[in-house]
């Protein structure tokens, strides 16, 4: 068994880098976070710059090391969890980005690129091979992107000195000082670009992007060797990776067929595990691979929510009727009446189940009275509207009904939220110890992948917090959430597809 105390996950976020301490127990020591620039160029993009999240995940670590480790030779391994499907490329001479980090959340490419891939015939191959479908959500059109309007970066990447990663790649590159080019599989899931049945980086789809061999990760088990990082003379193994949905529905233990968790984060998504048979969903939903050690590879259905804790932050930063997102917990719950205000925050088009690229976001049932509490209330109820659309579709896929739902995520410490996500669903929301499940997964395959820990020693590390029971009544709860669908039936298709500028 490894030496030492202490399991660290760097859990890179979509608005911060964090960096979580665990002991050898599983219990969660410390926690240090650090914001970075959100970049908007124009509407519908999104991007970061990868050398500010770089140096804010450094800073989080050597932070937290300086303040709870007495020394790095007691850390036993660090795993990486992250925000998938954002895309960096980078030149592997230099070792500098060609250009920002376009995030999971920008859809620049929902009409040229897409429409170039639906045009080729590639939809059914893309949904039978990776399991997700054509959409601006994904690594792969980003890619595309870069190398269409990057000056010089065609070349390069044809020469063979562009490197593409997903952002747990691109801190394993920084981290091992440019020694490894790595990825697990739950991240190459999320490329277009991976076949999640054969395990390997599919030429066809490469040859039909237009994207080379050449540029891609490695892509290894969640739990494996991607280097080492030096510090303090002190060389510590990096031993797990995972994309955050699936971090979660590891740290959450889901690891039996027909286990359900929700993410409550940026955007919002829910993953049920469906065994070691790679099946399609028949409902709108996603096809990923779950969690995939080197001998248990599992397969999760996915429904992804683009705007769920964006909406909160909208809310502080755009509208700035909220100073702190726990604020918005005090003004929903003194908030009385006129609780039919429905906000639809398709900021980036609608996720599943309806992948409507087009919808945008809109505010339904205003009247003279409405205030700016009600705006914010409404907000956080949108969270828990989305997971039932999402809810009905894995109900579908499944064949039975949820009996209740796990929840993880920061926004889960909103008690009026879990609250109203019990009473929409009328099932229980069982809320755990740890809200950090992301962190907590990274750590978990950390600690297998270096030997601290097997699978089945994580079971007692399991603990609730609360189990929020309905109390609203049925008939009110499908009232309310008959009209949250006639509200997002009308954001979509607000942009006209034949009229939207390449």
């Amino acid at each position: 068994m490894t030496e030492g105390k202490y399991i660290i996950a760097l859990d890179q976020g979509t608005t911060s880098s964090r960096a979580v301490l665990f002991d050898t127990s599983g219990e969660l020591l410390g926690i240090e976070q650090k914001e970075f620039t959100q970049i908007f160029p124009q509407a519908g993009w999104v991007e970061h710059d990868p050398e500010e999240i770089w140096e804010t995940q450094l800073d989080v670590l050597k932070k937290l090391v300086r303040d709870h480790v007495a020394d790095p030779k007691e850390i036993a391994a660090i795993g990486i969890t992250n925000q998938r499907e954002t895309t960096v490329v980078w030149d592997k001479n230099t070792g500098k980005p060609v250009y920002n980090a376009i995030v999971w959340q920008d859809t620049r490419t929902s009409n040229r690129q897409c429409r170039t891939l639906r045009k080729a015939g590639l939809e059914p191959y893309i949904r039978e091979n990776t399991g997700l479908i054509i959409d601006s959500y994904f690594s792969g059109t980003k890619i595309m992107w870069i190398l269409e309007n990057v000056d010089g970066a065609r070349g390069k990447a044809d020469n063979g000195d562009l490197l593409f990663g997903t952002i747990d790649t691109w801190l394993v590159w920084k981290l091992t000082e440019g020694k490894v080019h790595a990825t697990d599989y739950s991240n190459a899931s999320r490329t277009l670009l991976f076949n999640i049945k054969t395990l390997q980086w599919d030429d066809h789809l490469l040859e039909g992007l237009a994207i080379p061999r050449n540029m891609l990760p490695e892509a290894k088990p969640s739990a494996a060797d991607f280097g080492e990082f030096s510090y303090r003379n002190t060389r510590i193994p990096i031993t797990g990776i995972a994309g955050d949905q699936q971090a979660a529905l590891f740290g959450q233990q889901c690891f039996s067929p027909g286990m359900v968790k929700n993410t409550y984060g940026t955007g919002c998504f829910m993953l049920m595990n469906i065994g070691k048979t790679m099946r399609l969903s028949e409902n709108n939903l996603l096809t990923t691979i779950g969690v995939g050690l080197a001998d248990d590879i599992s397969y999760a259905i996915e429904g992804s929510i683009f705007n769920a804790g964006a909406a909160v932050q909208w809310l502080r930063d755009g509208l700035k009727i909220i100073k702190s997102a726990p604020e918005s917990k005090k003004l929903a719950e003194e908030t009385k009446g006129n609780d039919e205000i429905f906000v639809v925050p398709a900021f980036a088009g609608l996720g599943a189940p309806y992948w409507d690229e087009n919808a945008r976001g809109a505010i339904f049932g205003l009247t003279r009275d409405t205030s700016y509490k009600h705006i914010v209330k409404a907000t956080l109820e949108s969270m828990a509207y989305q997971t039932k659309d999402v809810i009905i579709a894995i109900e579908k896929d499944a064949g039975k009904e949820l009996l209740t739902l796990k929840v993880d995520g920061g926004a889960v410490a909103n008690d009026y939220l879990m609250q109203f996500q019990a009473d929409i669903l009328q099932v229980p929301v069982e809320r755990p110890e740890i809200i950090e499940s992301t962190a907590q997964g990274a750590a978990y395959l950390a600690g297998i992948g270096c030997g601290l820990w097997k699978k089945e020693d994580l079971e007692k590390f399991r603990k609730l917090n609360a189990v929020f029971e309905p109390e609203m009544p049925a008939e009110r709860a499908e009232k309310l959430y008959s009209r949250w669908k006639k509200a997002v039936e009308r954001t979509m298709n607000w942009i006209d597809e034949d009229e939207a500028e390449d």
